[in-house]
């Protein structure tokens, strides 16, 4: 039941070869669990959110516009397509392990240089053309969640603020895929180097055993965790009450209603951000 396989290469050096291979059903349960304990917990023990009032002044709330835009359309399409190159990459990488055998080196790599160039062009705009830090959690979210959390156990605590323009689970697992897709996207690129490709000569003796082998059992780790996330992310976005925010990843956009409801006008300046959407019919902004 070790995690990970070793092997002795030709100087006598026990190194690292890769993960087991029982790990990818040991994250589809973990997965598929998760699903099926959430949706009992939805189901039959959940207890709507209670909200603090936003401070917001009704002239802030008056002029939110009937369609927020949340996501641009260059943040529509990163996500898609690495949505896209994800999927391939896991198909390619372990369905060959599970019994089914195609030529998938060449899908795999091609897949993963596309995940790389979309990481790439992600940070670029998220640094330069987005608001970065709305996606990372501050004070109050850490102090939301603790507060949330005591309540769903039936203790007393301060109602929470309405969620910023994310909430602190969506920046939670905003984190966790973040260093999980860097640690695919780093390892995956300096393995090109084992390959053939058009791009790059092959080197396989460009780190030593020692070195590659601990860098295949970080891409596989990766990977198999992937698994699991991508499982939990597309049954979060499959589930009714979210689907307006899957929408808004078609879209771009979320309705004034939902806004509203969910998140507070002081920790999301939408007004500043939406200078020429449609306005609610009687609002200030008329």
């Amino acid at each position: 039941m070790n995690p990970i396989q070793w092997a002795t290469s030709p100087w006598g050096q026990r190194v690292p070869i890769h993960i087991a291979w029982y790990l990818i059903w040991v994250c589809a349960i973990a997965g598929l669990t998760f699903l099926v304990v959430h949706a009992i917990w939805i189901r039959y023990f959940a207890k709507p959110e209670d909200f603090l009032e936003s401070a917001a002044s009704p002239a802030v709330i008056a002029g939110i516009p009937a369609e927020v835009k949340r996501h641009s359309l260059a943040a529509r399409l990163f996500h898609w397509i690495m949505a896209a190159a994800m999927l391939v990459l896991l198909f390619t990488a372990f369905v060959p392990k599970v019994g089914y055998q195609f030529p998938w080196v060449t899908y795999h790599w091609i897949a993963g240089l596309v995940l790389i160039a979309s990481i790439i062009f992600h940070i670029i705009h998220a640094t330069f053309f987005m608001d970065f830090w709305s996606i990372w959690p501050d004070k109050m979210d850490i102090a939301d969640a603790k507060n949330r959390a005591r309540r769903m156990m039936g203790e007393s605590a301060p109602r929470p603020h309405r969620f910023a323009k994310y909430p602190f689970e969506n920046k939670m697992y905003h984190l966790i895929i973040v260093l999980t897709g860097l640690s695919v996207a780093i390892t995956g690129g300096c393995m090109l180097l084992r390959v053939r490709t058009p791009f790059l000569t092959r080197n396989p003796y460009f780190f030593s055993d020692m070195t590659w082998g601990m860098m295949y059992v970080l891409h596989g780790l990766a990977g198999v965790g992937l698994i699991a996330l991508i499982t939990v992310h597309i049954y979060m976005a499959l589930r009714p009450e979210k689907l307006v925010i899957t929408r808004s990843m078609i879209v771009g956009t979320i309705t004034r209603e939902h806004f509203l409801e969910e998140h507070d006008p002081q920790r999301w300046d939408v007004v500043s951000e939406n200078p020429t959407s449609t306005r609610p019919a009687g609002s200030t902004a008329d």
